[in-house]
């Protein structure tokens, strides 16, 4: 690695040596560990004063680590601040950037979605600058905590019980737990019931079918005790009923859409009975690269803090056994078109309509499967086009571009 003349600092060790075989000799690959500077612990460190201006401080223990970014940056052309795709990422390049003393000339910020070879060195080849907005957005997080947290909690100390804590998030939601107990505990319960028959017709080889008592003379009927549902029962004992009429309808079900932090956290939950924290360390394990006999390091999900419902192009043809990288370099996966065309399917896509795409590649996909002819690329087309194609039904969320989910 001493030729190496681009530096890459990511966040943990699994993901530099996944990204470092990605990306080859040319890269030197290192993790700083999460956060090398922070708000020192025992004091408010924000000058509410001078526009709240926070005061930080390298953390103790990691003198070694920033020393030998240090060396490694100053020996590098360009620096690569690599850090995750979310406002804690772009804070700790930020960050990175102001201890190491790196130049603008020389520093640029790229995110990974997903810890995939395409997604690697396409992002390496389209830097950007480090979002101020983004740092800004953790800093005002990292200011209000200090400033609730250091000046309630002893209140609390005082007034109540030594060791009882306050915080920017803690308070509201054990305010919302109090004020949900509070509603169950006024919560009146209300008897009611419900009254199925099941029935039968004349022709005895058919399988009865079940019916919900609705009401009378079309009038809707509450039945709100034991005595009603007997009443009921008598009066239609011995009574015949008539189908007027049968409703036949096809319905579409879509697939589930992909995780979001929350949903992965709750199906966690619900299913395997992990705990939140267990779950995204191990989801942590799966993006960051994972080793799989044969094929190395590999990163299996997409980034996993997300609320976002955006699914990659790479997962999309990867779903679909399709090797984007076989595509010329030189070209946006194979694509010759130049950005101003407006062809008519796209014009279709603009304007919110359907494309014409199930007579073009479907039916060369349908062909293919009769002649037992893969189409990959047609394939890969179609489900493209149909997905944007959802989007404009609003079935789903595609136009997210800094923030990606985790597959089921």
């Amino acid at each position: 690695m001493a030729n190496a003349s681009n530096l890459v600092i990511v966040e943990s060790p699994a993901k530099a040596k996944t990204i470092g075989k990605y990306l080859g000799p040319d890269y030197e690959v290192k993790a700083c560990m999460g956060h090398l500077r922070n708000l020192q612990k025992s004091k408010l460190i924000v000058d509410v004063d001078n526009d709240f201006e926070p005061v930080y401080k390298p953390i103790k223990g990691k003198e070694a680590i920033i020393s030998d970014l240090k060396k490694s940056a100053k020996a590098a052309d360009t620096v690569y601040l690599a850090t995750d795709p979310d406002r804690e990422g772009e804070a700790i390049s930020w960050h990175l950037k102001s201890l190491l003393d790196l130049p603008d000339k020389k520093t640029k910020r790229v995110t990974f979605n997903e810890i995939t070879k395409n997604v690697v060195r396409q992002s390496i080849q389209h830097p950007r600058d480090i979002d101020q907005n983004l740092v800004d957005a953790q800093q005002a997080r990292r200011i209000l905590d200090r400033l609730v947290g250091y000046q309630l909690s002893p209140l609390r100390w005082k007034k109540i019980k030594r060791g009882l804590s306050a915080g920017r998030v803690q308070s509201v939601a054990t305010r919302m737990v109090d004020d949900r107990e509070r509603e169950i505990e006024n919560f009146k319960p209300e008897e009611y019931w419900t009254l199925d028959a099941n029935l039968t017709g004349n022709d005895v080889k058919k399988l009865p079918f079940s019916a919900r008592y609705h009401g009378k003379n079309g009038k809707k009927a509450e039945l709100k005790s034991a005595a009603e549902v007997e009443a009921v029962v008598e009066e239609t004992k011995n009574a015949a009923f008539t189908v007027k009429s049968v409703k036949r309808t096809d319905k579409n079900r879509s697939p589930s859409p992909p995780f979001t932090t929350s949903t992965m956290q709750q199906e966690a939950s619900r299913k395997l009975s992990m705990t939140p924290r267990r779950t995204m360390a191990i989801a942590q394990q799966l993006y960051e690269g994972v080793d799989i006999s044969g094929e190395g390091t590999v990163g299996l999900i997409t980034y996993m803090r997300t609320d976002s419902l955006r699914i990659s192009e790479e997962a999309i043809a990867a779903a679909k056994g399709i090797d984007l990288s076989k595509a010329a370099a030189a070209s946006t996966y194979g694509s010759t078109v130049p950005p101003t065309a407006r062809y008519s399917t796209l014009q279709d896509l603009d304007a919110g309509r359907h494309t014409e795409i199930d007579m073009f590649s479907g039916a060369l996909m349908r062909m293919g499967r009769a002649l037992g002819i893969p189409t990959p690329y047609n394939e890969y087309t179609y489900h493209m086009i149909k997905a944007l194609e959802e989007k404009n039904d609003g079935l789903f969320d595609y136009t997210a571009t800094d923030a990606v989910t985790c597959s089921r």
